[in-house]
């Protein structure tokens, strides 16, 4: 059971930058394959970036392609989100998911992650 906890959210201005970060409890995290979602009010949680197990390979929705850059340190159990040029409609709780996958697999689909954070909240006002 792998557990995530993430932080690093808050309230910025539109333009400002935040990064986030993900700690993973288990050793064994190295592999997982993992992502970012969020989930703004009133809709569906989306993919914002994903990432191989060992870090490799990523894939960015069109929305944080250029913006958002994820990364990944499998050896210390951390996944991070970079994110610049915030603008209000990156306003959404921010989750972390793990999932097991093959060597060099990014996985888009939510329904392959099986681990989940609780999430922080990213407030970009205008």
């Amino acid at each position: 059971q792998v557990q995530l906890a993430e932080s690093g959210g808050g309230l910025v201005q539109a333009g400002d930058s935040l990064r986030l970060s993900c700690a993973a409890s288990e050793s064994t995290f190295s592999d997982y394959a993992s992502a970012w979602f969020r989930q703004a009010p009133g809709k569906e949680r989306e993919l914002v970036a994903a990432i191989s197990r060992g870090g490799s390979r990523t894939n960015y929705t069109a929305s944080a392609n250029g913006r958002f850059t994820i990364s990944k340190i499998s050896a210390r159990g951390m996944v991070y989100l970079q994110m610049n040029s915030l603008q209000p409609e990156d306003t959404a709780v921010y989750y972390c998911a793990a999932g097991w996958a093959a060597p060099f697999a990014v996985l888009i689909d939510p329904r392959a992650y099986d681990f989940w954070g609780q999430g922080t909240q990213v407030t970009v006002s205008s």
